[in-house]
């Protein structure tokens, strides 16, 4: 039984990265489609459901994705809805690799800050540049489901208050503060980690800004354009010591990335059941450490 994907992509081109991926990731048959919509996902999710059954459901899945965060989450809980008891297929959600790249940030943090252990990790800091945009969205809600305190910075106060709104909800308990970014060296004063997650080419820490983080033991940009989201990291930096600190750039962060979204896909075929959103992802990205 061969491993067929669907690509649901919303925008109107699916994603050539998405479909390489998924192909490097072994599946054998990709089907593409473009411009999907809540009303259009139905059929196209039966499509998936009814074709096999029973065990070879698993050979079959699906991959949701594409530029507009909101409209593939809408998306997702539409196709979520269409399942019903065991008629249902595996389904990985990475709009705009924003779950990938947030859990493989996350997994970066770990490595040199107690993330992972619920008591430590209430106290710790972390500071989210650019938080309102996909990528900053999901690594802000995944520390705050580890416990750790996370301050949205955005150039909209309002939007930041939003997001922040929405992570509590799901993570009734977390620390979580909205700031503008006119307002940032108060946040920076005592972060533990700085994260910027913002446009491409778009400086959101200058080295001004930097010098007083005294406290940050981790920074990560996870911008590849010049000039660099956070002022003085290079693309390439993988656990690069600068004075206390470690430093990762967006390539040093992507080659998790890219383990995180193959071992996703494959993961995919092996039951028919599978729902890998954020954590789910976190998870898989935790599963593969030392070797991501």
């Amino acid at each position: 039984m061969k491993k067929i994907l669907l690509q649901l992509d919303v925008d109107t081109q699916p994603c050539p990265f998405d479909a390489i991926v998924a192909v490097d990731a072994g599946t054998e048959v990709l089907l593409r489609h473009a411009g999907v919509t809540p009303e259009t996902v139905v059929p196209l999710t039966h499509g998936a459901m009814f074709t096999r059954g029973g065990g070879d459901l698993a050979s079959t899945a699906i991959f949701l994705g594409g530029s507009d965060v909101a409209q593939v989450e809408t998306v997702s809980q539409t196709v979520q809805q269409t399942f019903f008891g065991p008629v249902r297929v595996s389904v990985m959600v990475d709009p705009a690799g924003a779950n990938t790249t947030a859990a493989a940030a996350v997994i970066a943090g770990a490595r040199h800050l107690p993330i992972n252990e619920p008591a430590a990790a209430r106290s710790l800091k972390t500071v989210i540049l650019g938080a309102t945009g996909p990528v900053g969205q999901r690594a802000a809600r995944l520390l705050a489901g580890k416990g750790v305190a996370v301050t949205l910075v955005s150039r909209s106060e309002a939007r930041a208050a939003a997001c922040a709104a929405t992570i509590q909800t799901r993570h009734p308990d977390a620390t979580l503060t909205a700031t503008t970014t006119a307002e940032l060296e108060t946040a920076l004063a005592d972060a533990d980690l700085i994260l910027a997650a913002g446009a491409a080419g778009v400086e959101l820490l200058s080295g001004e800004h930097r010098s007083k983080a005294h406290a940050c033991r981790v920074f990560i940009d996870l911008n590849a354009v010049p000039p660099a989201g956070i002022a003085g990291i290079s693309p390439t930096d993988k656990a690069t010591a600068s004075g206390q600190a470690i430093c990762y750039g967006a390539l040093g962060v992507g080659g998790t990335k890219m383990k995180i979204h193959r071992a996703a896909i494959a993961s995919l075929f092996t039951a028919n059941d599978r729902w890998l959103d954020a954590e789910e992802l976190l998870t898989i990205g935790e599963a593969l450490e030392p070797s991501a």
